[in-house]
């Protein structure tokens, strides 16, 4: 089989098993507390990256500088990012969680515009309008849905989804600006292990642990599967096809994941999947969208003037 066959298979698999992921976590959270659950989850899957990386390449920068860097990162990336997005899917459905974290992209474009480092064009602007119009749309709607008990834990497990979708754009800003490492690979191991060791220090002040039952069939198999297909797997497959393919066409996953994850919540969690649903998905995708054509105007732009 051909490296590009192969891609495009890397490239298929991550965006179908990511999209699942917060249908897991849905289940996962269900019967362990988030924090416990997801710190585990990524220690776990932190120390077998680390080791299948050291395997491959026993080159790395092992430099303070670098380490320090990375832990950073890994906080901002699996720590607040995936540590708040696991502990909000115990209010918020699967699919509007997996909507409002395909916003990452206009997450950035605002830290960016924050730090003065964006340039805004027409395109950036109506997609980032779009986006948010698209979130306003299926918040308001899911609210409106909700228990009056629920109602403050519904609003609450939004804003941690926010604050998460910030925190993964502003760690992927500093991933993407750092310096390239003799091994990539074991920087994301690293990342997952400083992420996860930082989820299970917290989470004796935020979980609660009064019902937990530590053996549970479902929950552990939605907590394997997240270990095994949702990090290991996935990240393999994610950096070995950003090895043959362009790298706009795999970050195109953005696009899918959120279709995969809105589908299994209707199909497996019987979450309510009606217009407002389907039509903010098409605003926030179609943002998304827009905002990259934006930045690929910008792009060419600046290879004319230069």
């Amino acid at each position: 089989m051909k490296n590009q066959t192969k891609a495009y298979l890397a490239y298929a698999f991550i965006c179908i098993i990511w999209g699942t992921t917060y249908l897991a976590i849905k289940v996962a959270v269900a019967h362990y507390p988030p924090f416990l659950m997801a710190g585990t989850r990524q220690l776990v899957s932190g120390i077998i990256m680390l080791a299948i990386a050291l395997m491959i390449n026993r080159k790395a920068d092992l430099s303070r500088k670098n380490l320090l860097q990375q832990s950073l990162i890994g906080f901002l990336l699996i720590t607040v990012g995936n540590g708040l997005v696991t502990w909000a899917e115990q209010y918020v459905q699967s699919g509007v969680a997996a909507l409002i974290c395909s916003t990452m992209p206009i997450s950035a474009v605002v830290i960016n515009i924050i730090r003065g480092e964006e340039k805004l064009n027409w395109l950036i602007i109506v997609g980032m309008i779009l986006g948010f119009a698209g979130v306003a749309l299926i918040f308001q709607d899911n609210l409106s849905n909700q228990p009056a008990t629920n109602g403050t834990l519904y609003s609450i497990g939004i804003v941690g989804l926010f604050i998460a979708t910030t925190s993964w754009a502003l760690g992927s800003l500093l991933n993407k600006n750092s310096a390239k490492s003799v091994n990539s690979f074991f920087n994301v191991g690293f990342q997952v292990i400083v992420g996860g060791a930082f989820m299970l220090i917290i989470s004796p002040a935020v979980d609660d642990y009064s019902n937990l039952v530590w053996w549970n069939e479902e929950g552990f198999l939605a907590f394997a599967y997240l270990v095994v297909f949702g990090s290991i797997l996935a990240y393999a497959a994610y950096m070995y096809a950003l090895k043959v393919l362009p790298v706009g066409f795999v970050t195109s996953y953005a696009y899918i994941n959120p279709l995969v994850a809105v589908l299994l919540g209707a199909l497996m969690l019987k979450e309510p999947l009606n217009g407002y649903t389907v039509f903010a998905f098409v605003l926030i995708i179609c943002g998304i969208f827009i905002v990259r054509s934006g930045y690929k105007k910008q792009e060419t732009t600046n290879e004319i003037h230069e």
